[in-house]
């Protein structure tokens, strides 16, 4: 069963918004922003400017709900990290405001800034983030999937999906996991959720391929039947056929390959070029990087344009 995320709870006020020291700096904004951004506001009690940014920025910082943070340093109490940040990256006034990611700072600005323009600021950091995270859940999700962890890959995206219904990567990966459980019409179900615009979208042609070829190796027999209908017989080109999509189910990528090359070396035309299109469905199925993909599509060419 699939677990079911639910929205990381909204911090505490007190939690959104802090003071900071040179001590403190460390933890209150290096370590912290490797958990969300942190955006550090360099503020003086003789700066008139400060005063009129600084309650624009707790007032944003707040409506975000926890996805961003605000922590404020008195230059004129704790100059020796504002003297070093602002040698590195410029700063030669203040209000000045840093976005740390990661424990770097990635952006900011100087001068009191509308309201407005401060929240497009934080809208466009969060956004980022966001999209860098997606990108690393899908990577781990696609590395589960090769390992066949269909659970585990499927609660990635499944993760994915609740914080971005539109992802069409998570959608088309949810689909896979659906194959490779065996839930073919889930699949199936699970890719009419995909907008009709992005359905050739590189992602849904995989996870569709995968179907195809679900459906293909159902009703194929035994492999050990295969392999001595093609001992019998090498010419037997549909048991041959047959053999490569009954090893590819097994998870037997290069035997699948070795014997589709075959046919398409003794008998290109056989079947209306079957062979050959049933490689290329299994390169779709299998993702342009993989390894079987990318040495498969070698041996197919050299074969084609020998």
């Amino acid at each position: 069963m699939l677990q079911n995320f639910g929205e990381a709870p909204a911090a505490a006020p007190a939690d959104l918004i802090a003071d900071t020291t040179t001590q403190g700096f460390v933890k209150d904004v290096i370590e912290a922003s490797k958990t969300r951004p942190v955006l550090v506001d360099f503020w003086a009690p003789w700066c008139g400017p400060c005063k009129q940014l600084t309650p624009a920025l707790e007032k944003v910082v707040k409506a975000a709900k926890g996805k961003v943070k605000l922590v404020k340093m008195n230059i004129d109490e704790h100059p020796p990290i504002f003297q070093q940040i602002a040698q590195q990256m410029g700063i030669q006034s203040i209000p000045a405001v840093l976005a740390f990611v990661n424990g770097q700072p990635i952006d900011g600005f100087l001068g009191a800034l509308p309201e407005k323009q401060v929240t497009e600021f934080v809208e466009r950091l969060i956004k980022d983030r966001v999209g860098g995270e997606e990108k690393d859940m899908l990577a781990a999700a696609d590395a589960a999937l090769a390992e066949k962890d269909y659970a585990g890959a499927a609660e990635i995206f499944a993760h994915v999906l609740q914080q971005d219904s539109s992802s069409i990567a998570a959608m088309a990966g949810l689909a896979r996991c659906y194959v490779g459980t065996g839930n073919v019409e889930q699949a199936r179900k699970t890719l009419e959720m995909v907008p009709e615009a992005k359905r050739n979208d590189t992602a849904v042609a995989a996870a569709r391929a995968a179907i195809e070829l679900a459906e293909q190796t159902k009703d194929l027999g035994p492999v050990a039947d295969l392999e001595a209908r093609v001992a019998a017989d090498p010419k037997d080109y549909q048991a041959r056929f047959d053999l490569a999509l009954a090893l590819n189910a097994k998870g037997n990528r290069e035997g699948a390959i070795d014997h589709l090359i075959e046919i398409v070396k003794r008998d290109r035309k056989w079947n209306d070029d079957g062979a050959r299109k049933q490689l290329v469905q299994l390169f779709e199925a299998w993702g342009p990087a993989d390894e079987a993909t990318i040495s498969g599509r070698k041996r197919l060419s050299s074969v084609l344009f020998a």
